[in-house]
């Protein structure tokens, strides 16, 4: 077993940051001492193989991300990360556990489905790893299967009110997944849009000739967003099931989610950095097709309503609980094209699992967040919502070693042939420029990534069984 020391550098917890040295022993972390502070009675530089000079660096968990998509099949395609690149790609940007989500489909068992993501993910990973479960086909024997995956340490599952005749649920569906939840103690996930009204839009545009992506946002609007938020919300009540809504992009769903909150209910939002960057007009209405790049659902928000702004605000508030990828990557070329002339046939998704590390970093730059809400959102937050905490998400005596080294005065140019790892054939963040740099990433105390070099290994990630949130009340 090889004791690592990370020495000098101010580790960064979300309740506070100090001048630290953090001592590993073998995959976890054995002693967390101001420096200079005697460890088993002995100088831990005596102690330790191997030493990482943090000197001027943050030391941070690494990375949760709490929703990705790699391999999923979507509109006829497939994401294009596996969990062999889309893993790698996550530890080059200083994430190191990743929570993925099964799908099942109608006439699927929930646990079969588990069975077959397990096969997709088994030895191919690069960072660890967790599942969520996609009920899409709310049946007797699916609610019976939930409690046999929390068992197994699945303790989250998505609905959607989206896609009618794919994953779409209706509120009675709805209404028998959230009871089982509550019963279980599990979290519901939701994807919350109205469904059945986008669909109307969408033929009603497509009758127009309105076939560019830009219109895949305006067929979208707020609107059905928020009322899908509040209707789950009022569900949630009803049947006390905990209720976390994913990749909230419109200002008014986070409001109704900030007023359930202050109910003292259980309700959780999430959001990404796409939603915090991006937008309508300048993505989406990129010319010709280009905007195809960014069709994401829930959409990209105008910017000039105000949705970014107020997004990150509810961050700083706490309203935010975490913020995730939604990292489901397709290429241009022969999968994003298949909407040329019909943009509801563009598969859905941007790829970012590499770059949210980064992209909230920038948000400390710029005086949106602190350094200390930085860590909570994307580390521990994350962690404590899907049943990792205090295993992930936090640097302390126990933990896995999962630690960034993060140097605040470097930069990172994102775009192709500078930060790229993942399977894409573009970058949404094309030419973004970010004042920090991941410098080093420790996985399990063995050092994954050093100075954008990868020494890590397929295989290196492990499945994570996770525990019922810590985040309920």
């Amino acid at each position: 077993m090889t004791r690592t020391l990370v020495r000098g550098g101010t580790v960064v917890s979300a309740t506070g940051s100090q001048l630290l040295d953090v001592l590993i022993d073998g995959e976890t972390i054995a002693a967390v001492v101001q420096p200079g502070t005697p460890v088993f009675g002995a100088d831990p530089a005596t102690l330790a193989e191997v030493v990482i000079d943090a000197t001027g660096k943050y030391v941070i968990p690494g990375g949760v991300d709490g929703h990705t998509h790699m391999q999923m099949p979507f509109g006829g395609t497939e994401a294009s990360d596996t969990f062999e690149t889309g893993t790698r790609a996550a530890a080059f940007g200083g994430t190191t556990t990743i929570v993925d989500f099964v799908v099942q489909t109608p006439g699927v068992r929930v646990q079969d489905a588990l069975a077959s993501w397990h096969q997709k993910a088994a030895g191919q990973c690069a960072i660890d790893y967790g599942f969520h479960q996609i009920i899409g086909d709310v049946t007797d024997e699916s609610l019976k299967g939930m409690a046999e995956l929390v068992a197994e340490g699945v303790t989250s599952f998505k609905l959607f009110m989206a896609y009618p005749g794919v994953f779409y649920s209706d509120d009675g569906k709805i209404l028998r997944a959230m009871q089982t939840s509550a019963d279980l103690g599990a979290l519901l996930m939701m994807h919350a849009e109205n469904g059945i009204a986008i669909d109307v839009l969408v033929a009603q545009a497509l009758q127009r000739g309105d076939t560019a992506p830009y219109f895949h946002g305006t067929t979208r609007p707020w609107q059905l967003e928020e009322e899908a938020t509040h209707r789950a919300i009022m569900l949630a009540q009803v049947t006390g099931a905990p209720l976390y809504v994913v990749h909230v992009s419109a200002k008014q769903a986070l409001e109704q989610i900030a007023q359930a909150r202050g109910q003292g209910l259980n309700v959780f939002g999430e959001t990404c950095p796409q939603y915090l960057y991006l937008s309508l007009e300048e993505q989406l209405g990129a010319p010709g097709f280009e905007g195809a790049k960014w069709v994401c659902s829930t959409p990209l928000r105008a910017r000039a309503e105000g949705h970014q702004d107020e997004l990150w605000r509810y961050i700083r508030t706490g309203d935010v609980a975490s913020v995730a990828t939604d990292h489901c990557p397709f290429c241009m070329k022969d999968q994003k094209e298949m909407g040329i002339g019909d943009f509801s046939k563009i598969p859905n998704g941007i790829g970012g699992v590499e770059h949210r590390m980064d992209l909230m970093f920038q948000g400390v730059k710029d005086g949106r967040i602190s350094l200390e809400r930085w860590v909570e959102v994307c580390c521990t937050e994350p962690a404590r919502m899907f049943g990792m905490y205090p295993r992930k998400g936090v640097i302390s005596p126990g933990a896995d070693a999962d630690i960034v080294v993060y140097d605040p005065d470097g930069h990172t140019s994102i775009g192709l042939g500078k930060t790229h790892h993942m399977n894409m054939d573009y970058s949404a963040y094309e030419g973004f420029e970010i004042d920090g740099h991941v410098d080093t990433v420790l996985s399990r105390g063995r050092v994954i990534v050093d100075d954008g070099r990868y020494l890590g290994s397929t295989g290196h990630g492990r499945f994570v069984p996770r525990g019922l949130s810590s985040n309920l009340i």
